[in-house]
């Protein structure tokens, strides 16, 4: 007979330094690096959600490779991009709870009919999970920046270039040039 281990939150507390992984129907979900383009953009969505909560009082901006434990059956954590929480932070666990708001850019990998099937499935746990907003950002694509409310899940509000995209009603008068999510400068060249 063959058994197998359902992995915890213990388990997640363990993977290595640098690792990051969700806990999905009790496996630990390692997620690949990301690249330049979608590092940078996740960089400035949480640079602009610090600088609303410093100036709001409201809430906290989270970077990439923060975990927030939910109690879904099928999911108990995620591991968004980009995300703002409203929670104290007061421990070094996890935080508790999804975020009011959460970002998933794109990765290179991130293509396709599978992942578009993962992306829906993940932005329904975020949805059951309490985040209020959700974003699905897409550096390849026209509409850059699918914004997705709980209370019209299905429904996504886009936005492109030379727009500036919100998460209303999460953060309430937040905005953000859509233009920022990209380098403004050529690339390096020796």
């Amino acid at each position: 007979m063959t058994t197998t281990t359902r992995a915890t939150i213990a388990d997640l507390y363990n993977v290595p330094e640098g690792q990051k992984a969700e806990l999905v129907r009790g496996h630990l979900i390692y997620l690949s690096p990301t690249g330049s383009m979608p590092g940078y953009a996740s960089t400035r969505i949480v640079r602009a959600l610090d600088e609303y909560g410093e100036q709001t009082g409201s809430g906290s901006a989270m970077g990439g490779n923060v975990a927030f434990v939910v109690n879904l059956p099928n999911r108990q954590s995620f591991s968004p991009d980009a995300a703002f929480h409203t929670g104290p932070l007061d421990t070094m666990d996890f935080l508790t709870g999804a975020p009011l708001f959460a970002v998933e850019v794109r990765s290179k990998g991130d293509y396709g009919p599978a992942a578009e099937r993962a992306m829906a499935t993940k932005r329904a746990d975020y949805f059951a999970a309490g985040t209020r907003v959700f974003w699905d950002v897409d550096l390849l694509g026209a509409d850059v920046v699918r914004v997705y409310r709980a209370d019209n899940p299905e429904q996504a509000t886009v936005y492109r270039r030379g727009e500036r995209a919100e998460a209303e009603p999460a953060l309430p008068g937040w905005t953000m040039p859509v233009d920022d999510l990209f380098p403004k400068t050529r690339p390096f060249q020796p």
